[in-house]
């Protein structure tokens, strides 16, 4: 049968379908689309604004004690702009799709898709739990541990993912390979070398080569940074003043304050547990204030934490196993487990412009993708653009946690 011209539509989709498959932290958080750009084109810096569940507070006794209701949102900013760009022919044109979805989309997008990845990845900074045991193996106690972070953040059970590093995910295949297993499983362990999905409560389970290192700031994590606060912290702080420390902080930095334990987030009672925190901002040595995410909270409908921070408190870096600091810049592997609402990847639209040889935009599972190619007469050439403007976020990182590993 005779080959066909190919349409940019034909090649749009068969571009955004090759980076679908190419994603395997994308495919799997919540993925927003907003098409409000679509007439004008979206400009890098567009905002989207996310809503959250509204919190309440509930009441003892008789006496009516209405609350208002106050929605809560975060802001995504659509910032990031990142493409490929290539020279075609129209000869090459008239392939059959096959041909030219392997011969140049398949490589093309494959960088692309690495590249948008490895961008959504850095999220994990904002992500202050984990479970860490850095320098030892992956067991499955750490999975099981990091569920139950998942569980005590209240991640519904369904549509929760692991995604582990290359490393993890060999050491996880072996250390499962002397406990009970499904027959499925057990074959899919050995015959793809991989963690089977619907393994301890996780729906997807996936490898990857992507998985980020997070090297620490010099503070040791002894608790040379203390508190400087006479009681003054106000509900919703992201920042604490400090005595000067040491050491420096990088963000994604895990830390506690002494004392300041973790709350359910429904019943509001104390857990016994230490809050995590997360540095936000990276510190130098001798700074005398750190930004950190979750805001602190000590009462009312948003109450996180038993207590504010107390002055002289020390600020306690995440340890290893809660024994051995980490600290002196180390680094460390990421895998992480989360629930697919941990997470936000939004694209917008861009515009189309008039006056090319062809241009074309498609939108496939919340990823909006643009081509655009024209002919350089300067140089009798055919060059072609394929666009992604997109932002990210973490908008409910308590249902999400590291697992840190070596």
């Amino acid at each position: 049968m005779a080959n066909t011209n190919l349409t940019p539509t034909a090649v749009t989709r068969e571009a955004l379908r090759i980076l679908h498959q190419k994603s395997r932290f994308l495919s799997t958080i919540n993925r927003q689309y907003d098409d409000s750009y679509a007439k004008s084109g979206a400009k890098i810096g567009d905002s989207l604004k996310i809503r959250l569940p509204n919190q309440f507070s509930v009441r003892t006794g008789a006496t009516l004690n209405a609350q208002d209701v106050t929605e809560t949102s975060v802001t995504l900013q659509v910032a990031t702009q990142k493409g490929v760009d290539i020279n075609f022919t129209s000869e090459e044109l008239t392939l059959d799709i096959d041909d030219f979805s392997k011969r140049i989309l398949e490589p093309a997008m494959s960088v692309l898709a690495a590249n948008i990845e490895s961008d959504a990845l850095s999220m994990y900074k904002q992500v202050y739990n984990e479970v860490s045991d850095v320098g030892a193996t992956i067991t499955a106690n750490d999975v099981l541990s990091a569920s139950k972070v998942l569980t005590d953040g209240l991640a519904p059970y369904d549509q929760r993912c692991l995604l582990l590093g290359t490393q993890q995910n060999l050491d996880m295949v072996d250390a499962l390979k002397g406990l009970f297993n499904a027959q499925a499983q057990v074959s899919k362990n050995y015959r793809e070398g991989r963690v089977a999905s619907d393994t301890f409560g996780f729906q997807s389970i996936y490898e990857s080569s992507l998985m980020p290192i997070h090297t620490t700031g010099t503070d040791d994590g002894t608790g040379d940074y203390l508190v400087n606060d006479t009681g003054t912290i106000t509900e919703g702080s992201v920042a604490i003043t400090v005595d000067t420390g040491a050491g420096t902080w990088a963000a994604g930095d895990v830390f506690y304050f002494d004392s300041v334990n973790r709350v359910h987030p429904e019943t509001k009672a104390d857990t016994g547990i230490l809050q995590p925190f997360v540095c936000t901002n990276a510190e130098s040595a001798s700074t005398t204030s750190i930004e950190f995410t979750p805001a602190l909270y000590s009462s009312g409908a948003k109450q996180n934490v038993s207590a504010m921070p107390a002055n002289n408190a020390k600020l306690n870096k995440l340890e290893s196993d809660r024994s051995t600091a980490i600290g002196n810049a180390a680094d460390y592997g990421i895998s992480m487990a989360y629930h697919k609402d941990a997470f936000a990847f939004a694209t917008a639209d861009l515009v189309k412009p008039n006056g090319v040889d062809f241009c074309a935009r498609q939108v496939m599972d919340g990823i909006s993708m643009r081509i655009v190619r024209d002919y350089d007469i300067s140089n009798d050439a055919l060059p072609c653009r394929l666009d992604v403007l997109y932002g990210y976020k973490a908008i409910r990182p308590e249902i999400a946690t590291r697992i840190g590993m070596n």
